[in-house]
C-alpha cells in the first residue's frame, strides 16, 4: 500500500509541476499558450484535483481508482502534447486556427490589435531541440507508465520515505 501512497503523490505532484512550469513559462517569460498548448492544461488540472481527492481519503477501495483516474488524466495531456509535437515539428498537420491571450479590461479592439498572434504549428522555445509539447510528452506518458507500474506491483520497496 505503501507505493501507492508514493504513486498517488506522484500522480499530484507531476501534473503539479508540469501545469506549474507552463504557467510560469506564460506569466514569467511571455511564451504565450496556443489552442494546443491550452488542451494540455486541462487534463493536468483534472489530475491535480483526483489526485489531491485521494490524498485526502484513507480507504484503498476509494483512493486507488482516483489515482488511476489521474494517471489516465496525466496520460491524456502527454499524447495530446505528443500530437501537438508532431505539429510543431512538421511531421503532420494540426489545426489551422491560431488563438491569442486577450488581457482583462482596457479598450477591446486595441487589446486585439496588440495581442500576440500565437500559432500551433510554431515552437515558442526549445531545449536540445525538444519542445514544451515534446517536453510535456516526454514527462507525462513516462510518469504516467512509472505511476501505472508503481500502482501495479505494490511494491513497497519504491517507497523511501
Amino acid at each position: 500500500m505503501a507505493s501507492i501512497r508514493t504513486a498517488t503523490w506522484l500522480a499530484f505532484l507531476l501534473p503539479a509541476a508540469l501545469l506549474g512550469g507552463a504557467l510560469i513559462s506564460q506569466y514569467g517569460f511571455g511564451l504565450y499558450p496556443c489552442e494546443m498548448c491550452m488542451w494540455q492544461r486541462w487534463p493536468h488540472l483534472a489530475a491535480i484535483l483526483l489526485a489531491a481527492a485521494g490524498l485526502a481519503v484513507r480507504k484503498r477501495n476509494i483512493f486507488l481508482p482516483l489515482v488511476v483516474a489521474a494517471v489516465f488524466a496525466i496520460l491524456i495531456s502527454g499524447l495530446i502534447g505528443g500530437f501537438h509535437a508532431g505539429v510543431e515539428y512538421g511531421w503532420w498537420e494540426g489545426l489551422t486556427s491560431c488563438s491569442t491571450n486577450l488581457p482583462a479590461g482596457g479598450d477591446m479592439l486595441e487589446s486585439i490589435m496588440n495581442a500576440p498572434l500565437v500559432r500551433c504549428d510554431v515552437a515558442p522555445w526549445t531545449l536540445f531541440g525538444i519542445s514544451l509539447a515534446g517536453f510535456n510528452f516526454l514527462l507525462s506518458v513516462g510518469g504516467a507508465i512509472f505511476i501505472l507500474f508503481l500502482v501495479a506491483t505494490g511494491r513497497k520497496d519504491f517507497d523511501h520515505g
